[in-house]
C-alpha cells in the first residue's frame, strides 16, 4: 500500500487547477482539510445521522494525514455541533443525531473547485481506459489473482476508509500491471490528487462500486481488452455525478 504523505499541502500537483481555486484549498491548513471533508459528507447526507466514525488510524490512512491531524479535527467538529464523542466501552465518534448544515466554512473552498474536479475526473477517464486496454493484455495469473483478492476483501470492508485503501491499492496495482513506467507515474500523480477531494461514502454505495472492481478482474482474466476498457469508462465517468462535485 502506497505511504501516507506528510501533511503539509506544498507538494507538487500532478494536473495544474485554476490559480484563484487551487489557492483556496492550499491555504487551508491539515486540519481543516479533514474538518472540511467530513463536513462536508456531514451536509451531503454521505455521513448519516448517528454513524459510527471509523477509528483515527484508518480515517488518517484515508485521508492521508497523520492521526494527530485526525484527532484535532474531529475535537473541533465536536465543539462545532457536528459530531459527538462517546467514551467507555463501545465508543467512539459519530455524527450528532441533528448535525447543522453548513457548519464548517472550510467546506465553501472545495465546492468552489467542482470544474476543476471535473477536469481532473476526465483526465482519470482517459488514462484509466488506456490502463485497462493494457492490462487485459499483460497482465499474468498472479497478478490478476491478486486482483481478485483485493475485490474479495472490499467485500468484506469495514467501512469507507478500509475500503478507499483497498480501492487505491487496487487502481495502482492495475497500473503496474501495464509495464509502461511512465503510465504509472502520471496515473499515480492525477489519482492522487483527485483522492484530495475524496469523501466518505456510504458503504452501499461503495459495494456497488466494487462490482465493477469484479467485473473488470474478469475481463482481465479473459483477456478482453475491449471489454475491460468499457469497465473502466463506466467506472470513472459515474464520478461526473457521484463525487461530491454532483450532489
Amino acid at each position: 500500500m502506497p505511504a501516507v504523505p506528510d501533511d503539509t499541502h506544498t507538494e507538487q500537483l500532478a494536473v495544474p487547477l485554476a490559480a484563484s481555486a487551487l489557492s483556496g484549498i492550499r491555504r487551508l491548513s491539515a486540519v481543516d482539510t479533514v474538518r472540511a471533508r467530513i463536513s462536508l459528507a456531514v451536509d451531503l447526507g454521505l455521513l448519516k445521522p448517528g454513524e459510527w466514525l471509523p477509528g483515527n488510524d484508518k480515517i488518517a490512512a484515508a485521508l492521508e494525514v497523520s492521526e494527530i491531524t485526525v484527532r484535532r479535527a474531529l475535537i473541533s467538529l465536536c465543539k462545532d455541533g457536528v459530531l459527538e464523542r462517546r467514551r467507555g466501552r463501545g465508543g467512539g465518534t459519530r455524527v450528532v443525531d441533528a448535525p447543522p448544515r453548513s457548519a464548517v466554512r472550510e467546506t465553501q473552498e472545495y465546492r468552489a473547485v467542482a470544474a476543476e474536479v471535473h477536469g481532473l475526473i476526465d483526465q482519470r477517464l482517459v488514462l484509466e481506459c488506456g490502463i485497462a486496454h493494457l492490462a487485459a493484455r499483460n497482465a499474468d495469473d498472479t497478478d490478476i489473482d491478486r486482483l481478485d483478492q483485493l475485490t474479495q476483501r472490499m467485500d468484506q470492508a469495514a467501512d469507507w476508509a478500509e475500503f478507499h485503501s483497498l480501492d487505491e491499492t487496487f487502481h495502482l496495482t492495475i497500473a503496474a500491471v501495464t509495464g509502461l513506467d511512465a503510465i504509472q507515474q502520471n496515473y499515480a500523480r492525477l489519482l492522487r490528487e483527485l483522492y484530495r477531494y475524496y469523501l466518505p461514502y456510504p458503504m452501499q454505495y461503495l459495494r456497488g462500486s466494487n462490482c465493477e472492481h469484479h467485473e473488470l478482474v474478469d475481463a482481465l482474466r479473459r483477456r478482453d481488452p475491449a471489454s475491460a476498457a468499457d469497465i473502466a469508462q463506466r467506472h470513472v465517468a459515474v464520478l461526473h455525478q457521484d463525487m461530491f462535485v454532483g450532489l
